[in-house]
């Protein structure tokens, strides 16, 4: 039985180490993984009961576009095992003739950051997005940010009613480092989760909204349909720690079978 990482940033090997510098001092985390590369992802889960990764990456210019879902189709071709997501940019011009490419080079969603790519998710140009790929594509949207309002959850609310045929994961359950704000906006929206980043309290939050987060994260699990709950191990930020007690037996956004030729990815994250 396939068992899926659903969250991976990869990047290639001449720029992993810096990639992997570049997210920790975004978040303010000391990353103790070599790079984050391809290669480097597959070491640490060694061991691990992980069979498949969902991989992506994030343009930060409207350039990288295109150069990115080339290197993430490529890491696929190379990994049977890999499940790749396109990345998309707000200014990118032609939004519907990259997605076409990118489903034609076997790429299965889309994956975008707000907040790295300083953008509200409900944008008019990323509006665009969505309604491109809607019935099309999945799309992994990182969600909720202490610093930021690009990704608060109240925006993704909008963007689910406003496309209710639009299959998004919201990120690290919901709300990175707004837990609270997550299960106030979308407890009862059509949406999925991933556990990626919402595991282990990060620093910089301070002692009271980290107590928060653990409480709120304590009844997520409860609140949403376990079915729609997705586990990650995001090994660039905690390397060695992909092990079976963190992908306790629920199904998610996959089903057994078959991992090719559904709007959906195929498989089982347990």
């Amino acid at each position: 039985m396939p068992v899926i990482d659903a969250h991976s940033h990869i990047y290639p090997d001449k720029i992993a180490c810096k990639a992997s510098s570049a997210v920790g001092d975004f978040y303010g985390v000391d990353m103790n993984a070599k790079n984050a590369s391809a290669s480097s992802m597959l070491a640490a889960c060694e061991g691990s009961p992980i069979t498949h990764h969902l991989v992506h990456s994030v343009a930060t210019t409207p350039g990288q576009v295109p150069i990115i879902n080339d290197f993430i189709a490529e890491q696929c071709r190379a990994h049977d095992n890999f499940v790749g997501f396109a990345t998309m940019h707000q200014d990118f011009e032609d939004v519907e003739g990259e997605i076409n490419r990118a489903i034609d080079l076997g790429l299965k969603g889309v994956k975008i950051h707000p907040d790295t790519q300083k953008v509200n998710m409900d944008d008019p140009r990323l509006m665009h997005l969505y309604e491109v790929i809607e019935g099309r594509l999945p799309i992994v949207i990182h969600t909720g940010d202490y610093r930021y309002d690009f990704s608060h959850p109240r925006r993704l609310k909008r963007i689910l009613h406003t496309f209710p045929n639009l299959v998004v994961d919201a990120a690290h359950f919901g709300g990175w480092s707004v837990f609270d704000y997550a299960l106030e906006y979308l407890e009862d929206e059509n949406c999925y989760v991933d556990t990626s980043s919402a595991l282990a309290p990060h620093r910089g939050a301070g002692a009271r909204l980290r107590r928060r987060a653990r409480d709120v994260r304590q009844r997520l699990p409860h609140v949403e349909p376990r079915d729609r709950v997705q586990h990650a191990g995001r090994h660039a930020f905690h390397p060695g720690r992909v092990r079976s007690h963190h992908l306790a037996q629920r199904r998610a956004l996959y089903r057994p079978g078959n991992l090719e030729g559904s709007q959906v990815p195929q498989g089982v994250v347990l």
